[in-house]
């Protein structure tokens, strides 16, 4: 599924981006194949041990280079279920990540960057989803404030009186 600027955009104001952030689930040996073969098929330069190491890590994300442009991709492996959202680019079906997550996940984006100026276009990506998107407030608040993020939240997107 697409997540990032990608995703930010669908759900939220267009912007450019120099590269493409996805999701997959990686949660067995076979998963990893089908995933070589996958990247192989659409034009990626594979390196099998950047991906093994990126499996043996905390992080679970490579970024792979476009044979034939100079753009990249940055894959986030889950261990986990996706939850995705159907949506289309360029009229082709396909899945983002859902705009609850997303904003999730650029909270922790903006909460791990440093100088925090640096974060502004993932605070405005947050903004421009809620703007455009419904979310469930409550339960994004929640999950924020477990993430401990939800000062962020607050600054950007504060609670109605």
């Amino acid at each position: 599924m697409f997540t990032g600027a990608l995703a930010a955009s669908y759900y939220g104001t267009p912007r450019t981006t120099m590269d493409i952030d996805i999701v997959t689930e990686v949660a067995r040996k076979e998963s990893r194949a089908r995933l070589i073969s996958a990247l192989k098929i659409v034009g990626l330069r594979v390196d099998r041990q950047r991906i093994d190491a990126a499996l043996r890590s905390s992080y679970r994300i490579v970024s792979l280079r476009d044979a034939k442009t100079p753009l990249t991709v940055d894959i986030i492996l889950s261990r986990t279920k996706l939850h995705k959202k159907t949506g289309s680019i360029l009229g082709l079906p396909t899945f983002y990540q859902t705009p609850r997550d997303l904003i999730l996940a650029k909270l922790r984006m903006i909460k791990a960057t440093v100088p925090r100026e640096r974060a502004l276009k993932d605070k405005d990506d947050v903004r421009a989803i809620l703007r455009h998107t419904r979310v469930q407030m409550k339960a994004l608040r929640e999950q924020a404030r477990r993430n401990n993020t939800i000062s962020i939240l607050e600054a950007i997107a504060p609670s109605d009186p």
